[in-house]
């Protein structure tokens, strides 16, 4: 194969790795089930499905110690949180509005990352983050408790803040440990730390849930993101994230076509600065590296 079309190929698998993960937005509107009810039996399929497949490939699922253990741990724990939250989100609004809310992690992290690791703030940050503001102002019809909304926003905003803090915990262990293993450990923290929702859900309403919970399982959380745990050896972590801005898009026209969910002109403004945002901080980080 030549190397303009292997080029083409990653590109396309890259794609379709967003394109998958991008029907969270969609699934999470359509089953209708608590959000922690959800997350939980999501989790529950994808462990197993993962599980499988280390031990298809041989991954090796051991943890080297107490330390890196208690990571995972703490990593499961915000990765939970984050899907929960966006989840909420998700029920408060629309694809749209809980997308754009999550997307504003990449400049989260670029304020967190400085402060954790000791490293050089750049300036240039601040004028990303009044960006990130400008957008959600434009998201919300008004600052109000009583506005699904703006309740929809601090949803989507929370969860990009668990996700910015799982995605910096694991900054290291992912040089270290196989990306597959990282996530079934995360996933199982979930799966156990949501135990007990199987007492406040009615298994019925699951049951009847099952097609959504399995697509959302296996499509979107195995599949999605193995593929682009996979696309990292194609590409460098910062192009493959400029790349993935385009999730937001891909989301959006999903629930155009399955949901009638048609944003409305401030929506595509303020996602238009949100993710203006989002490539202007992956292209400097791209620059850097």
């Amino acid at each position: 194969m030549s190397e303009r079309r292997q080029y083409l190929t990653n590109i396309l698998q890259l794609n379709l790795a967003v394109l998958l993960i991008s029907t969270s937005g969609v699934l999470g509107r359509y089953i209708d089930l608590h959000p922690v009810t959800t997350i939980f039996y999501r989790c529950m399929i994808a462990v197993v499905v993962f599980y499988l497949y280390c031990r298809w490939k041989k991954i090796d699922l051991k943890i080297e110690n107490k330390r890196d253990l208690l990571k995972l741990i703490l990593g499961g724990i915000l990765m939970g949180a984050h899907w929960i939250t966006y989840f909420f989100s998700l029920q408060y609004s629309s694809v749209a509005i809980a997308l754009l809310s999550l997307f504003t992690y990449p400049v989260i992290t670029a304020f967190l990352e400085p402060i954790l690791f000791k490293t050089s703030f750049n300036k240039i940050h601040i004028a990303l983050g009044l960006l990130v503001l400008a957008g959600i102002y434009f998201l919300s019809p008004e600052f109000d408790l009583e506005n699904d909304y703006f309740i929809a926003i601090i949803f989507g905003v929370a969860s990009a803040i668990f996700y910015a803090f799982r995605n910096l915990l694991m900054k290291r262990e992912v040089e270290r440990y196989n990306g597959s293993a990282l996530m079934f450990y995360q996933i199982l923290v979930i799966s156990i730390f949501l135990i007990p929702s199987l007492f406040f859900s009615e298994f019925d309403s699951v049951l009847a849930q099952w097609k959504p919970l399995f697509i959302l399982a296996v499509l979107t959380t195995c599949i999605g993101h193995t593929l682009f745990l996979k696309s990292f050896k194609n590409f460098s972590i910062t192009a493959a994230s400029i790349m993935s801005s385009i999730q937001p898009v891909y989301g959006i026209l999903l629930g155009i076509f399955f949901l009638s969910e048609i944003p409305s002109l401030k929506t595509l403004i303020g996602g238009t600065l949100i993710i203006s945002a989002v490539v202007i901080e992956s292209l400097i980080s791209f620059r850097r590296t």
